[in-house]
C-alpha cells in the first residue's frame, strides 16, 4: 500500500469514530431510559424540559406512528441504504464540514434503527414544551441527524459554486 493510499484510507476513521460515538451514546442513554423508568413516566426537570420515557413507531414528528407495523422496517431499510451511501461518500475526498454532517446523519440513523430492531420503537426521552405545548419527543439520535441537516447546509453555504469563482 503506498503512502498516498493510505492517507486516503486513514482520513475517514475519525468521521466513522464520530458516528459510532454517537451511537454508542445514544445507545447507553435509551438503555438506562429503557430499564431504569417505567414507559410514560416523566421527571421535571426545569419549567420547560422533562426527562420522560415513551416510544416512537413512527419517524420524525411521529410520521406514520399509526401505520400499522410495516413502517418500521421501511425505516430500518431506509437507514441501511442511507448508512451505506453514507459509507461510499465519506471514502471520497470531501471537506471536513462534509464529513461532519454524513458523521452526524449515520450516527442518528443507526442509533434509532438499532432501537426499531431492538424493540420496535424508538425511545425518547427529551421534552421541552411551553406551557401546555410540548415538542415531540426526541433523543440524542435525533439531535445528531438535527445537527448533521444544519452542518451539511454550512458546507453547502461555505461552498463557492465554479460558476461564481473569480478568475
Amino acid at each position: 500500500m503506498s503512502v498516498l493510499q493510505k492517507g486516503r484510507s486513514s482520513h475517514r476513521w475519525p468521521w466513522f469514530t464520530v458516528a459510532s460515538s454517537i451511537v454508542l451514546s445514544d445507545q447507553i442513554i435509551k438503555e438506562l431510559v429503557h430499564s431504569l423508568m417505567p414507559f410514560g413516566q416523566v421527571i421535571p426537570i426545569t419549567p420547560f424540559f422533562n426527562w420522560i420515557h415513551v416510544g416512537n413507531t413512527g419517524a420524525a414528528f411521529s410520521f406514520l406512528a399509526d401505520a400499522g407495523g410495516w413502517q418500521r422496517y421501511l425505516f430500518i431499510g431506509l437507514a441501511l441504504v442511507v448508512v451505506a451511501v453514507l459509507m461510499v461518500q465519506l471514502c471520497k475526498p470531501i471537506s471536513r464540514l462534509e464529513s461532519l454532517s454524513y458523521s452526524l446523519f449515520m450516527g442518528g440513523a443507526i442509533g434509532n434503527a438499532i432501537d426499531r430492531l431492538a424493540r420496535g420503537y424508538v425511545v425518547d426521552y427529551l421534552d421541552i414544551y411551553w406551557r401546555e405545548w410540548h415538542w415531540p419527543a426526541f433523543n440524542l439520535a435525533d439531535i445528531a441527524l438535527f445537527a448533521g441537516v444544519l452542518v451539511f447546509a454550512m458546507a453547502a453555504w461555505r461552498e463557492v459554486p465554479a460558476a461564481k469563482q473569480p478568475e
